[in-house]
This record gives C-alpha cells, structure tokens and sequence, in this order.
C-alpha cells in the first residue's frame, strides 16, 4: 500500500509540475502550440521527413512562429501559418526539398504548404481540421496533433474561396516539449 501511494504522490506531483508521467514520450519530437484557447501537442514525424522535422524545429527554436498569424482558414479544411508577412506569399527563406509519404491527411495531421514545385515548402505549414485525401502523396506531412484539437477547431475562419482572415488568431508561442518552460 506505501509503494501505491507513493507512485500515486509522485504521478501527482508529475503532472503539477507538468513532467512527462511516461518515460517513452519523446520530448525532442513534441511541440507546443500555445492558442489563445489552451495548448495543442503536436507529434513530430521525422520517420516521414526528416528534414522539414529539423527545419520546423530549428524555426520553433529560434521564436519564428511566435506571433505569427493563421492567415488562410478554410472551414472544413484546414488552418494554415507561418508567413511572417501575414499574407501567404512569404516564409523564412530556405526551401525543402519535398518529403511526400503514403501517409494520409487527416484530422488533425500537420501538413507543409508549398507552390505549385513541389520543393518550394519553406516555414508555411498548415493544420487539417477534416480528412484530405486529395492532399495524399501530394504534400509533406510531418506531424500529428495528439491533445488540444479542440483549440484548432476555434481558430478564426476565413472569407471565400481563399479563406483569408481578417483580424486572424495568432500562434501565442510554440515550442519543442524538451526546451518547454
């Protein structure tokens, strides 16, 4: 009974201090995304693409996406960020080569956003808030939402065909879980 009520005490206190309970969770390969309706965990998929895994991480690292706006909301669809001009049309300057994979997009999957070359995928990223299958092997996915879909579904929605935000909600502060403070 002492041995119970000690691993009951120390989960307790792992979720006060908001300390992964399960040795196995990957940390390095987490994101927070702080909206302004609570946090949403994203599991990285560097076993699909590696390399706009590490770019996402290292723009996260560098306070990139903090700030920065959901410029382009398609209900329905998906909500799409990471252009610091807020317009679509720009991004951080290094594009990737694409990382297509057989996975498919679905509620929830982290996608890259590119033009029409499919290695023009740069910071852009977006979040499908309903299955795509029209995106399958056409775009990089690169992670997952696990918890806070729910503050995905609250994002500000856009007008018309190009969903367009006036007045967009904004990415509060994202971080990979191992640097979280």
């Amino acid at each position: 009974m002492k041995t119970f009520l000690k691993t009951v005490a120390v989960l307790a206190l792992m979720t006060l201090l908001s300390i992964p309970a399960f040795a196995g969770e990957d940390l390095e390969n987490t994101l927070y995304l702080d909206l302004k309706d609570g946090r949403v965990t994203i599991e990285l998929r560097p076993d699909l693409a590696p390399n706009h895994v590490a770019r996402i991480k290292e723009l996260t690292r560098m306070k990139f996406y903090d700030g920065l706006v959901f410029h382009r909301v398609i209900d329905g669809f998906m909500a799409q960020t990471g252009d610091p001009t807020g317009t679509g049309r720009s991004g951080s300057g290094k594009n990737l080569k694409a990382e297509f994979s057989d996975a498919p997009f679905l509620r929830g999957t982290l996608g890259m956003a590119r033009s029409q070359s499919p290695d023009s995928a740069d910071s852009q990223f977006f979040i499908c808030f309903a299955n795509a299958p029209h995106l399958n092997g056409q775009y990089t996915v690169w992670g997952e939402v696990t918890s806070g879909m729910e503050f995905v579904d609250n994002i500000k929605r856009g007008e018309g065909r190009g969903g367009m935000v006036r007045n967009p909600d904004k990415i509060i502060r994202m971080q990979v879980a191992a640097d979280a403070e």
